[in-house]
């Protein structure tokens, strides 16, 4: 058996076990008379990618112990059997163990005045008035939490970045259409009128690459870890433990060399595929896929494996996550209410974190070309 068949061979013999395998029905019709009005404008039809299914994942995760079938929807040859090797290579070791951290999306107003002096003042000037503000937002959203100002001061000049809690949505629009009747309100009462203003002085890291995002939470923050046993890593993996970590550092190494945000793999096809099957906006992908990885060989030979992702931009209500097919996908994983929101996110995260010692196993071992050969190339 070699890398590139042991997905299909799994799946194989969960049904030989008499386990049904989800899938999407996509039976709900789409009525092409509608608007879909909030989803798309000038409506012409749709755009139909395949869906393929990997699983089924173990997940320790902040609700407790759960199992899922992920949805991946892609045009791309090998993707879903790497997928489902990784996690297949994690199931198969106990588990993924992930949590969610924390909550965070950023709006970043910009102000332009006449002089630094009063700049500086309407910056202290906001900053007081974050438990007002505060309040405000609770009036304005039913979702939307303030949670905190921060001022960066340059010249004449500042953002104001006002970072919010959004509850069960992604909250990009939440976090727009906050901000914006907030400021409405309170900007003739400031001690010096802006002889510029915008919404967004492009400091929030909405669908860009950033450090800023690396370092502090933007969405949600996800860690998720797995410790795989150097038997199964040989067995599933075809690799080692070390030859695995060998080739951590060195992509590490080769990314700082590239000026890369991050230290990763190819987390972007996982929440591509993920985002595109489950109605998230797939544009946020540009920052969602910036994190952190850490490899190591414990002292008895298995393979450590960790993913820090913090700015998973996930939701589980609002956007697209309402139209039929993504609505009947996040079903599938077991993600489709409000409280479901975390442990979607963490599923993103642990999915991913499979895709890399998947991947890791296979540049590692020579597999990687012979993979894309097999399953990318039409026959």
């Amino acid at each position: 058996m070699n890398s590139v068949d042991i997905p299909n061979k799994y799946l194989d013999l969960l049904e030989q076990q008499g386990k049904k395998l989800p899938y999407i029905s996509g039976q709900t019709p789409m009525d092409h008379s509608q608007s879909y009005q909030g989803n798309i404008e000038n409506f012409i039809g749709f755009a139909q990618v395949p869906i393929g299914i990997a699983g089924p994942l173990l997940m320790d995760g902040s609700g407790g112990v759960s199992e899922h079938w992920i949805p991946m929807a892609t045009t791309e040859g090998a993707l879903v059997a790497s997928y489902s090797r990784g996690i297949k290579t994690c199931t198969v070791s106990g588990g993924v163990t992930a949590r969610t951290i924390g909550n965070q999306v950023q709006r970043s107003p910009y102000f332009e005045f006449a002089t630094l002096v009063e700049a500086i003042a309407f910056g202290k000037w906001i900053k007081s008035l974050q438990s007002v503000i505060a309040a405000g937002v609770s009036q304005a959203s039913r979702f939307a939490k303030l949670v905190d100002i921060d001022v960066n001061q340059e010249g004449n000049a500042l953002n104001v970045t006002f970072s919010y809690e959004t509850g069960a949505a992604a909250g990009q629009n939440m976090v727009t259409i906050v901000t914006d009747h907030i400021l409405r309100n309170i900007l003739e009462q400031a001690p010096h009128q802006p002889t510029v203003y915008y919404i967004e002085g492009n400091m929030s890291g909405d669908k860009k690459a950033n450090v800023k995002s690396l370092s502090k939470i933007r969405g949600r923050k996800v860690v998720a870890e797995v410790t795989v046993p150097n038997q199964i890593v040989k067995d599933v993996l075809k690799s080692s433990a070390e030859n695995i970590v060998k080739f951590w550092q060195i992509g590490t190494l080769g990314g700082i060399q590239m000026g890369a945000v991050g230290n990763l793999g190819h987390v972007a096809n996982a929440l591509t595929a993920i985002f595109i099957a489950c109605g998230q906006d797939v544009a946020c992908i540009a920052e969602a896929a910036v994190g952190t990885g850490r490899y190591e060989v414990k002292d008895n030979g298995d393979l450590y494996a960790s993913l820090t992702l913090p700015g998973l931009i996930v939701g589980v209500v609002g956007g697209g996550t309402s139209l039929p097919t993504q609505q009947e996908a996040l079903e599938l994983i077991g993600c489709s209410t409000a409280e479901d929101v975390d442990k979607f996110a963490e599923v993103c995260c642990s999915v991913a974190l499979a895709g890399e010692l998947s991947i890791g196993a296979a540049i590692a071992e020579q597999h990687f070309a012979k993979a894309h050969k097999t399953l990318g190339r039409k026959q």
